[in-house]
């Protein structure tokens, strides 16, 4: 019978992230046919999982939702003083998680599924997936900006320098750019650092998917082509429902 380490079947599950699992595993709060888990135990679909008194059931079918992400929302799971949180506006019967975060102060486009693995391999950088913004600043936009925001900012808090990206002028005060890496607070930190404070931004884009007429807090789930299509351009995925 074939196994796989309890962190990827309790993310497969849509449980937790792998992280999250080990957590709780090094806590105690997971058992496997009775018996407190282990770190790095290997389990199968036929054995009982119990986390935090809850037995864990294997989820067959993995499920991607398009989701716009409005202002104000909090990407968080954990923090229980947060005034609105995904949660609270995705009701859907599967437990899913988002891949790569938006400020509370930004909008748009955020998948979620209930696949761990899926996430990670939505936001390993080394995969070099397309992420397309809208952003609006508070001067100008020139074309000293737009170069040096294409050719890679130098960020002295992170001690490196961005990726180059796609980069073009929409407005007078806007612009549109792709990002092949997701730094906490890119965007922000690129502008701020050639003197540009960002006034919003919008996400309508990850990967082949994109915002397309969702208005926000409305989430759809995405066809089975689409989802196939995403483990495809994860490289190394496969597909666990697969048949």
């Amino acid at each position: 019978m074939e196994t796989i380490r309890l962190n990827k079947y309790l993310a497969h599950c849509g449980v937790c992230s792998r992280r999250d699992a080990d957590r709780l595993i090094e806590q105690g709060q997971v058992s496997v046919n009775g018996h407190t888990a282990r770190p790095g135990q290997q389990v199968s679909g036929q054995d009982e999982i119990v986390v935090a008194g809850k037995r864990v059931l294997e989820n067959k079918k993995t499920v991607v939702l398009a989701f716009y992400k409005p202002v104000g929302v909090i990407c968080t799971e954990r923090d229980a003083h947060a005034e609105k949180k995904i949660a609270d506006v995705v009701q859907y019967p599967v437990r899913v998680t988002y891949a790569g975060r938006l400020d509370k102060d930004s909008e748009g486009l955020l998948l979620l599924t209930n696949d761990g693995d899926l996430i990670q391999g939505m936001m390993r950088g080394a995969n070099f997936h397309e992420k397309e913004y809208i952003v609006r600043v508070d001067k100008e936009i020139t074309h000293d900006f737009l170069n040096k925001m294409a050719d890679g900012i130098y960020l002295k808090e992170l001690d490196l320098t961005t990726r180059k990206c796609e980069i073009k002028k929409t407005g007078k005060y806007t612009f549109d750019i792709v990002l092949t890496q997701g730094l906490n607070r890119q965007i922000k930190r690129m502008c701020e650092a050639c003197g540009y404070r960002v006034r919003s931004l919008k996400r309508i884009r990850v990967m082949h998917i994109t915002l397309d007429k969702l208005k926000p807090g409305e989430y759809y789930e995405l066809p089975d082509r689409e989802v196939k299509r995403l483990y495809q351009d994860c490289k190394g995925l496969e597909r666990q429902d697969a048949e």
